[in-house]
This record gives structure tokens, C-alpha cells and sequence, in this order.
């Protein structure tokens, strides 16, 4: 007799390929400490400058003036850096009783301006407390 092979069939479904979606790996730093190539020793210290105005050009000129003052004293500068300007609107009715379509509106703009100081040292903090920036001009400093 001649020698058979035994076979044995299963009952599976063949299903199309799978697709496969490409996952990139995402990296996760963790926050560092900026350390200066001159002093790797110390950290870098900022002082940060918020300048807020009603007026343009008072803006720009008052962080002109807070840059000239610091890079004179010898310190690096980053900005002045414009954020995004607030804007308050108000509609008022013209008349009080009957004009209801007669309405003027208002608006008023704020500016804003950060600059950060990088290494400062005793010298530009004095100079910082003792300049005459124009009225109308908000200057919030944090150390």
C-alpha cells in the first residue's frame, strides 16, 4: 500500500491585512536650569519687566528707555517681547428714552510689553528703581 499523508483542514477566516499606523516617539525633557557658558557654576537670575500704557508710542519709548539704561550697565537684554494688546469695548445708548438705534461706542486699548533682564547685578537694579518713565505708564518688576 501506498504511504498517504494524513491532512487536516481548520475552519479559519482569512481577513485582510491590518493597517498599521506610524506612532512617533515623542521625547520628554525634563525642566533644566539654564547654566551661562561663563559662570557654569551659577544659574542664570532674570528679572522679568511688565509694561503696561494706554499709549503706543509712551510704551515704546519708556522700554526704550529701560534697555539703553541696562545694556549701559553692562547686562543682556531679551525683548522688549509685544503682548497680545487688551481691548475693552463699550456700546452706549445716545439718548435715555426713545433712540434706541442712535448709539456711540467706545473702546480702549491696552498695551503690553515684557522685557527680561538676564544677570543683573546691583548696579541696574538701583538704576531700574530710579527712572523717569512718563506718566501713563505701569511698571511691574519681578525678581
Amino acid at each position: 500500500m501506498p504511504k498517504t499523508k494524513k491532512t487536516t483542514t481548520t475552519n479559519q477566516k482569512k481577513t485582510a491585512p491590518s493597517k498599521k499606523t506610524k506612532t512617533k516617539a515623542v521625547k520628554v525633557q525634563e525642566p533644566t536650569t539654564k547654566v551661562s557658558a561663563k559662570n557654569q557654576d551659577k544659574e542664570e537670575t532674570r528679572i522679568r519687566i511688565k509694561i503696561r500704557a494706554y499709549d503706543h508710542r509712551l510704551i515704546d519709548e519708556s522700554a526704550r528707555k529701560i534697555i539703553d539704561n541696562t545694556l549701559r550697565q553692562g547686562a543682556e537684554v531679551c525683548g522688549p517681547v509685544p503682548l497680545p494688546t487688551e481691548i475693552h469695548k463699550w456700546t452706549v445708548n445716545r439718548s435715555t428714552f426713545v433712540h434706541k438705534d442712535a448709539r456711540d461706542q467706545y473702546e480702549m486699548r491696552i498695551y503690553k510689553r515684557v522685557i527680561d533682564i538676564i544677570n543683573p547685578n546691583a548696579k541696574i537694579i538701583d538704576s531700574l528703581s530710579r527712572l523717569d518713565l512718563p506718566a501713563g505708564v505701569d511698571v511691574e518688576i519681578k525678581y
